[in-house]
C-alpha cells in the first residue's frame, strides 16, 4: 500500500480555516492581554487610601508580570500558528520533521501548529 506522502488540497484548505479560527481568537487575546499591561482600563491605585496603596501595588505588579508572561505565550503560540499557514501554503503541512510521515489529522485539529508525530517526539528524546 503507498503511503501518502503529504495531504490533500482540500485537507489543507480545511486546516487552513481552523487555523485561521484559532488565529484569530488567539490575537484578540493577545490584545486583551497587551491592553491590560498599558493600563488602557483606568484601574490604578491613584484613588485607593494610602494604608492599602503598597498592597495593591503589590499585587498589581504580580498580575502584570503574569499577564506579561502570558502575552509572550500567546505572542509565540500566534507565530507558531502563522508559520502553520505557511507550511500549508508549501505543501508541507502535516508532515513530521522526525520520519518524514504524516501527522495524523487527530494530532493536528489537536495542536494544528505540530511539526511532530507523536513518534517523531519520542525520537527526540
Amino acid at each position: 500500500m503507498n503511503e501518502k506522502k503529504r495531504y490533500t488540497d482540500e485537507e489543507l484548505e480545511e486546516f487552513r480555516q481552523l487555523i485561521l479560527e484559532k488565529l484569530e481568537k488567539a490575537e484578540r487575546e493577545y490584545e486583551n492581554l497587551c491592553s491590560s499591561l498599558r493600563n488602557t482600563d483606568g484601574n490604578g491605585t491613584s484613588d485607593t487610601s494610602p494604608t492599602f496603596k503598597a498592597l495593591e501595588e503589590g499585587a498589581y505588579t504580580l498580575g502584570k508580570e503574569e499577564a506579561a508572561r502570558l502575552a509572550e505565550r500567546q505572542r509565540v503560540f500566534i507565530n507558531h500558528l502563522r508559520a502553520a499557514l505557511v507550511r500549508i501554503d508549501n505543501k508541507t503541512y502535516g508532515v513530521c520533521r522526525a520520519t518524514g510521515k504524516l501527522i495524523p489529522k487527530e494530532r493536528l485539529r489537536a495542536v494544528p501548529h505540530a511539526t511532530l508525530s507523536i513518534e517523531g517526539k519520542e525520537q527526540k528524546r
